[in-house]
């Protein structure tokens, strides 16, 4: 039998069910029992059945995909995020059309138009500027969305996030507990949420420390979140003659780069100047000098967002717009000991 020939009808006779139960195994696998979900499977590979992808977008008005957009694929915490999403959105049989934004608004919402002619099923967006107008007007398409690792603005927006206040706040605590007098705070830009936040659980330890922030903490701020950036803040740092008693990065990319800048100047870390990152990606604990962090459980926010978005895509009508709210972890390893 010919490929293109092959149509429901021909796997629901082979597999003896109906077309109704061969259809819900290609676009709602969950609703049917394993065994049968199974046999279909089977029939499917052994006739060579290929669903007409457009065809049945066209008709349900979506495709069997959703869209991601994150700040920085190049940060490990958003390429463990877009992992999540892929595993969950793999078990409930759609496929991820992934978009970087690298922080530019004008090109996040570039992504957001070209998933919309995708006829994706859902959007999950780490925003990195959109105005919430912008992902009205997809759910006013039919296009549900989910706010990942940014906490939800409105009760009718879904979101899964990270308390990055308490994050931060344990970060800085850490340092005051070691005895540091001055910390200065490496941040992106504080057009990002997350940074803001991380500040403000900065600023939250101190008072609770009986400090003022402006006497304690130093701020400096990059363009970027990477590696580079914070080495540039660390020569930056270095060359003002003064060095703090400890350094708070809003990332661990921007902790490492802070690091290789001090320890190529001479700078002993954490003898001279103790370092605390956030994200607690891999190449933490593997660093010169095994980076302390503050850990966000990065496969869950993105395997949850999915679940998250797909229970909505399946059920419309229930308003149920859930925000979740994980908390971080502080992971303490050499650079803050």
């Amino acid at each position: 039998m010919l490929m293109n020939s092959v149509s429901i009808k021909d796997v629901a006779a082979r597999a003896g069910v109906s077309p109704g139960t061969v259809s819900n195994v290609l676009n709602r696998p969950e609703k049917v029992a394993e065994s049968t979900r199974v046999r279909v499977e089977e029939v499917i590979r052994e006739l060579g059945f290929v669903r007409h992808g457009s065809a049945s977008s066209l008709r349900a008005g979506h495709s069997r995909t959703i869209g991601l957009s994150v700040i920085d694929i190049g940060n490990p915490f958003f390429t463990d995020v877009a992992a999540g999403v892929e595993e969950g959105a793999s078990e409930r049989g759609y496929a991820v059309i992934l978009g970087n934004s690298s922080g530019d608004r004008f090109k996040e919402e570039r992504n957001l138009l070209v998933f919309a002619e995708q006829r994706v099923r859902g959007v999950l967006i780490t925003p990195a500027g959109t105005t919430l107008a912008k992902l009205d007007q997809l759910r006013e398409r039919g296009i549900n969305v989910v706010l990942v690792d940014h906490p939800a603005e409105r009760p009718d927006q879904c979101s899964v996030a990270v308390n990055d206040v308490t994050g931060g706040s344990l970060a800085v605590s850490h340092l005051l507990n070691g005895g540091a007098e001055r910390i200065a705070y490496v941040t992106g830009p504080l057009t990002i949420r997350q940074c803001l936040d991380r500040r403000l659980g900065a600023e939250r330890a101190l008072a609770a420390a009986g400090r003022g922030p402006g006497r304690v903490l130093e701020e400096i701020a990059t363009n970027a979140m990477n590696a580079r950036a914070g080495q540039e803040a660390a020569e930056k740092m270095i060359s003002q003659g003064r060095l703090p008693d400890a350094v708070f990065c809003a990332n661990d990319l921007l902790a490492l780069g802070m690091m290789r800048g001090l320890l190529q100047a001479g700078v002993r870390v954490p003898e001279d100047v103790a370092l605390i990152g956030y994200d607690d990606i891999d190449f933490a604990s593997a660093s010169a000098v095994s980076l302390s962090s503050v850990r966000q459980p990065t496969h869950r926010l993105g395997r949850v967002a999915t679940e998250l978005l797909l229970d909505e895509c399946d059920n419309p009508e229930s308003h149920a717009h859930q925000q979740i709210m994980f908390q971080p972890e502080l992971v303490v390893r050499e650079s803050t000991r």
